[in-house]
């Protein structure tokens, strides 16, 4: 990947500090979700864990992360963004078999 990688650092309710890449923000029934892919002290990710919370621009621009507290917006969500890996799967695959 050419571009630089966008990272967020999450506070959590332990106030333990999660450095995270930002793999998309996108839209979900009426609403916008971000999900972020956390990293450990090397820029890694071994598990594949994947956080999403829902994503809110405030009126100054400034973007707020809020907890899914429903478990059927959650499931909403999730759906969604399972839609976006798969369809970001294919494009990567059309992209390694343009450069043969």
């Amino acid at each position: 990947m050419d571009e630089k990688e966008l990272t967020v650092t999450l506070t959590l309710d332990n106030d333990e500090e999660i450095e995270c890449a930002v793999l998309t923000i996108y839209k979900a029934g009426n609403r916008d979700y971000i999900a972020l892919l956390p990293l450990d002290d090397a820029g890694d990710n071994e598990d594949g864990e994947v956080y999403i919370y829902r994503y809110i621009e405030t009126e100054s621009g400034e973007p707020d992360l809020s907890n899914i507290e429903d478990d059927d917006e959650y499931e909403i969500a999730a759906e969604a963004f399972d839609e976006w890996l798969d369809a970001n799967a294919f494009e990567d695959m059309d992209d390694e078999s343009d450069g043969e």
